[in-house]
């Protein structure tokens, strides 16, 4: 009787799969359990309270608001940063020489920290005193700050963050058009097929894993944003700009309520569990093609 051999494989997976327990599965499974309770983080003394966080929750406009803020946040994610890195992507793909030039220059909001461009813009863009909006203001424009404006702020901040963003995707994007095989870009050229043809019906198809992936990381990363309006509003004026991550920060940090704070976290977590539900699917459609 043949002995089995070992299976290395299980010794090469065995650090990634320990980090993993340690650092997601551990941390999850403890803010599920604080979630039911009333710890204030500090206290040894944890009282198990049920659903009253949740319940809570649901009777707090800030926390629909907050929501709210997250889906308008996603919407602008999937579209604006997606079309113009699409975009950018398909022109720098016949730029062959001067390709990594444009890709370095236009990384260069995405490789600085957060800190540096909420800093830029809110002095350079948005400040009334020393930025654009003062120059619009000296030219006879009555506008003022969208930072400063409840029906505004949300969408300051997500500016700020999709010009950081939309490069990143370009990256991506154009390392997945340059695998479409030649052979289908010259034959629908030899067929006559314009600019637009060409993308719709040969690029599209062949890089539409890559795109859909990244819908699913655009929106897991809209519903967990947290430091562009933590540093350019803090969640004002008036909660108009608040997101679950900056409501939930504010439990846990300011009013010591990490119980509460681990409610929301599931919330935050349950719409990133819905998203990559939603990929799953569609990659087992793609498969089954």
């Amino acid at each position: 009787m043949k002995k089995k051999k070992f299976n290395w494989n299980y010794i090469l997976v065995a650090p990634a799969l320990l980090i993993s327990v340690c650092i997601i599965f551990i941390p999850g499974i403890m803010t599920f359990v604080f979630s039911f309770t009333d710890w204030n983080g500090l206290s040894p003394e944890i009282n198990f309270i049920g659903f009253e966080n949740f319940l809570e929750l649901f009777d707090d406009h800030v926390f629909f608001r907050a929501i709210r803020n997250n889906v308008i946040w996603a919407l602008l994610f999937i579209t604006i940063p997606v079309c113009i890195g699409m975009l950018a992507a398909m022109l720098l793909l016949t730029r062959k020489k001067t390709r990594s030039i444009y890709q370095v220059a236009f990384l260069i909001p995405y490789v600085l920290a957060p800190s540096v461009n909420a800093m830029l813009w809110m002095n350079v863009i948005f400040s009334p005193v020393s930025g654009v909006i003062s120059l619009f203001r000296n030219m006879g424009f009555d506008i003022g700050s969208p930072l400063a404006s409840m029906e505004t702020a949300i969408y300051g901040c997500a500016a700020v963050d999709i010009w950081h963003y939309w490069s990143y995707l370009t990256v991506i994007y154009l390392a997945a058009l340059r695998q479409t095989p030649t052979d289908q870009v010259e034959a629908a050229r030899v067929e006559g097929c314009n600019g637009w043809q060409l993308f719709r019906y040969i690029y599209l198809p062949n890089i539409w894993s890559t795109v859909s992936l990244m819908f699913v990381m655009i929106v897991i990363g809209s519903f967990t944003s947290f430091d562009y309006v933590k540093l350019m509003t803090n969640g004002g004026p008036a909660h108009a700009s608040e997101v679950l991550g900056t409501y939930a920060y504010t439990f846990a940090f300011s009013n010591m309520q990490v119980g509460k704070a681990a409610a929301v976290g599931m919330f935050i977590s349950i719409f990133g569990l819905i998203a990559a539900i939603v990929y799953t699917k569609l990659s087992r459609k793609e498969e089954m093609r």
